[in-house]
């Protein structure tokens, strides 16, 4: 039989190793208290659960994202959740049922059957934040406050915000009235900024003004002044664009004001998770990653096949990810040596000291006290007159 490399993982599949996992424990600590005080309420959902509930409202596009098993006791399709949102969204629609808003927290790992697209991790540490049961812009503003302080408190450099918003194609493509088979072609090919291809999908619409304003979408991106290049070229656009219009202008405004040092950049061609989300998209972005390093947006119909649509809006990030862009610095623990004897009071000792939070290493059988050092012990218990007593470990 060939030799089995029992040590080998998956592609895309890691461990996270002490110096590491410090830091990610350390931020995950931070973070959960940041979306506390903002009054996030943190939920634990189940890594696996029945296919169907995993891939409803935005899990449908999560569906070649998701392991896939079969139950043993009900022979029903499992899943092995991709991507934690859904799950929340059931939470608040069912479980919770509240007729407030609600806002909930989450941090937990998920699995990919494959990688993001400029990565290999396939096993990730989401953590989010979800509003439920508001649909104004300061519901948005919001969310995408606590990313932006999520990112500070990590750290992370040089964010840049792109924002963008799914109602503005949504309704043009809705006056156009175009059937299935070319809306999605003219989605591939905004998605390229394909001006060419856009021009000749849109070319039979009816009304020459809607088409114009399709073709638009492919260089109305930028800084804040696309905002009023976009009410020009889009005056006479249908209700539903012209209100997405003035939701990005009042985002932008409040976040300008809040976080004058962050860029914000327009796209309003950008159709992010368009099969789901429903208004304001965003992402955040840093130098070098090729991927955003934090993202969310609007989806107001999540909830519709848990029983309840509710208005929602969110974001999430990988820890992992989260921890290696940003200055997540744990620092290392001060631990005090306990040295192997039978002499009394030392187990009461150390005692004592772990309930005041310190950190007690107690020697195993056979090991010397020369051993503090190799396991970063700077202190030790030393029995003084009768008394143990921590001392430097040099001393």
């Amino acid at each position: 039989m060939p030799t089995v490399d029992r040590w080998l993982l998956p592609d895309g599949i890691d461990e996270v190793l002490p110096a590491e996992a410090a830091r990610i424990e350390s931020a995950r600590r931070r973070l959960l208290d940041l979306f506390s005080a903002w009054g996030y309420d943190l939920v634990i959902t189940p890594h696996i659960e029945y296919l169907e509930s995993l891939l409803t409202g935005t899990g449908h596009d999560l569906q070649l994202q998701t392991f896939q098993v079969i139950d043993q006791l009900s022979g029903r399709m499992l899943g092995l959740r991709a991507d934690i949102t859904p799950q929340v969204a059931r939470i608040d629609a069912h479980t919770l049922k509240r007729d407030e808003p609600s806002r909930l927290c989450y941090c937990g790992s998920v699995l990919h059957t494959r990688p993001r697209p400029l990565s290999t991790a396939r096993s990730l540490i989401q953590l989010g934040a979800e509003l439920y049961g508001d649909a104004s812009s300061a519901s948005d503003i919001e969310i995408i406050s606590l990313m932006l302080e999520t990112l500070a408190v990590c750290g992370v450099p040089d964010v840049h915000l792109d924002i963008g918003h799914v109602g503005i194609y949504r309704g043009l493509v809705q006056a156009a009235g175009l059937d299935e088979a070319t809306e999605q072609a003219l989605f591939d090919a905004l998605q390229r900024k394909a001006l060419d291809e856009v021009q000749t999908l849109v070319a039979g619409v009816g009304q020459g003004q809607i088409a114009a304003m399709l073709c638009s979408l492919v260089d109305l991106a930028g800084d804040r002044s696309v905002l009023d290049r976009a009410h020009a070229l889009l005056d006479g656009a249908p209700e539903m664009v012209l209100a997405a219009l003035d939701d990005l202008a009042e985002v932008s405004a409040a976040l300008q004001s809040a976080y004058p040092h962050i860029p914000l950049y327009f796209d309003l061609g950008e159709l992010r998770g368009y099969h789901y989300h429903t208004g304001m998209v965003f992402a955040a972005f840093v130098p070098g990653a090729g991927q955003s390093i934090a993202q969310g947006g609007r989806y107001d119909e999540i909830g519709r096949d848990f029983g309840r649509a509710r208005p929602a809006t969110g974001f999430s990030t990988d820890m992992r990810l989260l921890v290696e862009r940003g200055h997540c610095e744990s620092p290392a623990p001060e631990s005090i040596w306990a040295p192997q004897t039978t002499q009394p009071g030392l187990l009461q000792a150390i005692r004592e000291l772990r309930a005041r939070g310190e950190r007690v290493i107690a020697a195993l059988p056979g090991q010397p006290d020369s051993a503090a050092a190799m396991h970063g012990c700077t202190r030790m218990l030393r029995l003084i007159d009768g008394h143990w007593q921590v001392r430097e470990l040099n001393s």
